[in-house]
């Protein structure tokens, strides 16, 4: 029978699955064809291969889940602010992320996601879960986004953030948004999905956001939602509603197994317990917590109640290797616990339970016959210690770091060679960026 498409191994490497019995192959190969993984072994390789990639010397992954994103924080990259100071959370919302919400273009929207999605995949990232937020640029915002990302081939589940901060008529038009590019979908080839998004619960009434639910249970993908991020969101609802955020979150029937709830920095037992109960995961990004000075999530809490928690980086730090190191590290700093947070539970965030959250985790987030090809491969040259099966996951999490990145495959194709991009050059996406970055930083001053 004639093969349509070629067949590609990975071979001679390290390969570490991430599958749920932490399997690891010493001298592995990765067999794939067109987009998906059609063998995992070691020892010799199958015959009858059209490209081999050697990865002696390397160490081969799952492409890494980003559970959360948003691709725009990439433009404020060193802007200057001529700004007082913010003080907390809220201040730091409406005297930087808003004004810088209300500038951004669809130009903007689409060279932000280009220029964001080539540093995710340079880093070994191969999906990212992003929200975007322009209230002057609403209609066509995730189609620019998603044009950016497909132009350099990273996976993507894209959705406009719901907010009536400005006005409801905003959220109507954000919801209709989020419907027309999900409906759009089935009409093209892209690596995008979509899903709904609120943008936190202060920001919407309770209509708005049963809507929002209703939306995403007709279209059956997964709903997100920023949740006590900073105290500013308990606060307004417990004033507003006698209710901690989770706690009316689960009245208006927001929790749910395709629910991703990003951030859960101030949350109680109770809230937890409503979390576990109804299958919510949670998105956590603890860089991005520490930037803002709002508090460190309960993540280890979370685990022991069997909560879904997968790792993002919320827009700011788009290497994975480093956000996985700082959730090492927070949560035993947090408790003045050194075995608060292991690697191995941090590596499963990044993958595994990653993908878990959107419902992806038959397709993404490990590697395994019949998933697809989201595949990453890292140097392993420059690791001063013995790099062994029992050693690796320490190293994942201790050692590499984004510039180790050698190879990245997207969907059985090479999208990052010898650690440049592929389909497009590292310079011209550069030359985009600044170019919508100096335009948006004008208009900040």
């Amino acid at each position: 029978m004639m093969r349509l498409a070629d067949r590609v191994v990975i071979e001679n490497g390290l390969v570490v699955t991430g599958d749920e019995a932490g399997t690891i192959i010493p001298n592995g190969f990765v067999l794939f064809e067109d987009n998906r993984i059609l063998e995992i072994g070691d020892g010799k390789t199958p015959d009858g291969t059209d490209r081999t990639f050697d990865a002696s010397g390397c160490v081969v992954i799952p492409g890494l889940i980003t559970a959360h994103t948003h691709l725009y924080g990439i433009l404020l990259r060193g802007a200057s602010l001529n700004i007082e100071p913010p003080t907390d959370f809220a201040q730091i919302l409406q005297r930087v992320w808003w004004p810088v919400d209300e500038s951004l273009t669809i130009e903007d929207a689409k060279a932000s996601a280009l220029s964001a999605s080539a540093d995710m995949l340079r880093n070994g990232s191969t999906f990212f879960a992003d929200t975007y937020s322009g209230p002057n640029s609403i209609e066509g915002s995730l189609d620019a986004v998603a044009e950016g990302s497909d132009a350099v081939g990273i996976r993507s589940m894209l959705a406009f953030e719901m907010t009536e901060r400005n006005e409801p008529d905003e959220a109507r038009r954000g919801l209709q948004e989020n419907v027309r590019f999900i409906e759009s979908l089935k009409k093209k080839k892209t690596l995008a999905s979509g899903m709904i998004s609120i943008h936190a619960s202060f920001t919407v009434d309770d209509f708005i956001a049963g809507k929002a639910v209703e939306t995403a249970d007709r279209l059956a993908v997964p709903i997100t939602v920023h949740t006590s991020e900073g105290l500013v969101d308990l606060y307004h609802n417990l004033q507003k509603y006698g209710e901690r955020t989770v706690e009316r979150l689960e009245r208006v029937g927001v929790l749910g197994k395709r629910t991703v709830l990003a951030h859960c920095v101030h949350v109680n037992k109770r809230e937890l317990e409503l979390i576990s109960e109804s299958g919510s995961s949670v998105a956590h990004n603890p860089m991005s917590n520490a930037l803002n000075a709002v508090g460190t999530s309960p993540v280890p809490d979370m685990l022991s109640m069997g909560i879904t928690v997968g790792l993002g980086n919320d827009g700011w730090i788009f290497d994975p290797f480093e956000n996985m190191r700082y959730a090492l590290t927070v949560h035993r700093l947090a408790r003045n616990d050194p075995g608060a947070m292991v690697p191995d539970q941090v590596f499963r965030m990044a993958t595994l339970d990653g993908a878990k959250s959107y419902g992806l985790e038959k397709e993404i987030g490990s590697l395994e016959k019949g998933k697809l090809a989201d595949i990453t491969i890292l140097d392993a040259t420059n690791i001063p210690t013995p790099l062994t099966s029992q050693s690796v996951i320490g190293h994942l999490i201790n050692s590499f770091s984004g510039r180790d990145v050698k190879d990245v495959f997207v969907n059985g194709k090479q999208v990052v060679g010898d650690r440049k991009l592929v389909l497009m050059s590292d310079e011209e996406v550069a030359e985009i960026s600044r170019r919508s970055a100096e335009s948006l930083w004008s208009k900040l001053k």
